[in-house]
């Protein structure tokens, strides 16, 4: 079986291991992008790839 393409928020949060609260936040920020999907939000899995490569690239510029 392929993996969902588009992620609900909290399957977003078990996948990130990041509470409601902080996915909320980035989805906010604009760091975590997200589509409408009727009333409810919906992270697809492109957005959850390029969520982790931008931490990485953070991580990466404090070193």
């Amino acid at each position: 079986m392929a993996p969902p393409a588009l992620y609900r928020v909290p399957e977003a949060c078990a996948l990130l291991r990041l509470s409601r609260s902080v996915i909320y936040e980035q989805i906010r920020t604009g760091r975590l992008r997200t589509v409408r999907q009727g009333t409810a939000r919906r992270a697809p899995a492109s957005a959850i790839t390029e969520y982790v490569a931008l931490l990485e690239r953070e991580a990466g510029e404090q070193k």
